[in-house]
């Protein structure tokens, strides 16, 4: 069994990281300390491997753009989805980025790669783990300080329960041992806190140290699936793949007919349609099926594309030129989709559930192009990167487009207009929106709006007193949007002129209320127009 290449500090960089982890993120709001945590992640690995005389590979280094700029994300906004994904889309980034660390492979996975290999990452690191090691740069039989260390390192993790349970018993014994004890190390009411911290962090350290010898050993010379044969041999003739593809386009060729008919033809058709759909009735009624539709059609057409036998020319100017009008038709379904989530916005305004799928149909229409061109080009290979691509730019548009500030701009816009305006929804929004309803607000102010006025103080009043999360008092947990936050609430109490003001008592549900103009309103009566939050 060949020996794995184990760079001589791998184990206490990886419990560096993982105590770092539990410093930043226990008990703490998320904010700087992301992408300062992301970044010693990347040093340490980057460190590591120059120190065991390994070379990244170039391909590599592109990975890091997408992922320094969605880890800001956690400095710069506030609004949840923007902040899940693009966590989610920074760790598998980094999981890939690993994976093709030496080979810079990455551009070349299929579907199958990426699958298999970021399942496989944790439990391929571990086995790695458990295989004897070389000592980096050949030093062979020279044993450093830290590594004649690693028994003690052991004999302490294996002691450590049975120190914990002593330690409880003689504190229970003796009260001054207890306060001694307590004073030296830690309060041993918060033991098991401590001890699950602990295990965490131990935990952590095993992962990324698995992970860092995945790069460091696996993912210079790297088999894809699929790559010299097809991971599935080709089932399906073309006359029968044909036969599929054309019946699936007569099914979409009719709904858009009906659809040109009905829902292109504008709101009168829809009213006296067959069924007597109200406009309302028929924008909620199939929107998510229009968007499973495509994503489902998308789906067939790429496995269709991998198991079909055809040849070059006609065979394969025919498959492309049906996946063209299959394309089409998708589109138009999504048009479709479109224009009946404008339908809800135009009756009821924005909210974050249909601000949401206007991104996801965009970028779900840039891929089936892309799918569309790569199928044509015969690089069907490269169907997996562009969904890759996809998600990034899915998770990157979401904070650029800054989703509660676009919603209060919406909204407030359509109440100018003349629209009603939940400004209690607004209220509910992140520290994203505050700057746009004061912006909101002062422009009414200054309109002599005294109504939207109002209606906007008592928003943000309300949204000051329901934040779920007060500013975090460590530099780890600072943000641009709380702090912008912060400071546009204390602008605003210091202004003798703004009307709004947060309520000392609370209400019946134990819950704030504000304090309008001296009269108290109540922030809890949120969301009771119920056609705010049809999605």
């Amino acid at each position: 069994m060949a020996k794995v290449l184990r760079p001589r500090f791998l184990f206490p960089f990886s419990l560096f990281l993982a105590w770092q982890f539990d410093y930043f993120f226990w008990g703490k709001s998320i904010g700087v300390s992301f992408p300062f945590f992301i970044v010693l992640l990347v040093i340490a690995g980057l460190w590591l491997a120059w120190e065991a005389g390994l070379k990244p590979a170039t391909a590599g280094y592109w990975l890091l753009i997408p992922i320094t700029v969605l880890s800001l994300v956690s400095v710069f906004r506030a609004e949840p989805l923007s902040l899940l994904t693009s966590w989610m889309v920074v760790v598998m980034l980094l999981a890939v980025f690993a994976l093709s660390f030496l080979g810079g492979r990455w551009p070349h996975y299929g579907f199958a790669d990426f699958a298999a290999k970021l399942i496989t990452l944790i439990p391929q690191g571990l086995m790695l783990l458990a295989t004897p090691g070389k000592p980096a740069r050949g030093k062979k039989g020279k044993k450093s300080a830290l590594s004649s260390l690693a028994p003690v390192a052991r004999g302490l993790l294996l002691v450590l329960p049975l120190l914990w349970f002593l330690s409880i018993l003689l504190s229970s014994a003796d009260p001054f041992f207890a306060e001694w004890l307590g004073g030296l190390f830690f309060d041993l009411e918060y033991a098991p806190e401590y001890i699950l911290r602990g295990l965490i962090i131990l935990g952590l350290a095993i992962c990324f140290a698995a992970v860092y010898l995945v790069a460091f050993n696996s993912s210079r010379d790297q088999e894809l699936l699929g790559e010299e044969k097809p991971l599935v041999a080709p089932l399906l003739g073309f006359g029968e793949a044909l036969t599929m593809l054309a019946s699936v386009l007569l099914l979409l060729v009719s709904f858009v007919a009906i659809q040109f008919r009905y829902f292109f033809g504008g709101l009168t058709n829809i009213v006296a349609g067959p069924s007597g759909f109200t406009f309302a009735e028929y924008a909620r009624r199939g929107f998510s099926e229009l968007v499973i539709v495509a994503l489902a059609a998308l789906t067939f057409f790429i496995l269709l594309s991998s198991i079909t036998r055809r040849r070059k020319g006609r065979q394969q100017n025919w498959f492309s030129g049906l996946g063209i009008g299959l394309f089409v038709l998708v589109a138009v379904t999504l048009v479709s989709a479109f224009g009946r989530l404008l339908l809800l916005e135009a009756a009821y305004g924005f909210t974050r559930f249909r601000t949401y799928p206007h991104v996801f149909m965009i970028w779900l229409a840039i891929l089936l192009l892309a799918v569309v061109i790569l199928e044509t080009l015969g690089r069907q290979r490269a169907f997996a990167v562009a969904a890759l691509l996809a998600v990034i730019g899915f998770s990157l548009t979401l904070p650029l487009l800054n989703v509660d500030a676009f919603i209060v701009r919406i909204n407030v816009e359509r109440a100018i207009q003349g629209a009603q305006l939940d400004h209690l929804y607004l209220a509910l929004l992140s520290d994203d929106a505050l700057p746009e309803l004061v912006a909101a607000y002062q422009d009414a102010a200054e309109n002599r709006e005294s109504a939207l006025a109002d209606q906007l103080a008592t928003g943000i009043a309300c949204h000051v007193a329901l934040r779920s999360e007060e500013p975090g008092t460590s530099w780890s947990s600072w943000s641009y949007s709380r702090a912008a936050a912060n400071d546009l609430w204390s602008t605003l109490i210091d202004d003798a002129e703004f009307p709004a003001r947060i309520s000392i008592s609370l209400s019946a549900r134990g819950l704030p209320s504000v304090l309008v103009h001296g009269q108290e309103v109540a922030c809890y009566d949120l969301g009771l127009d119920s056609s705010q939050y049809v999605p």
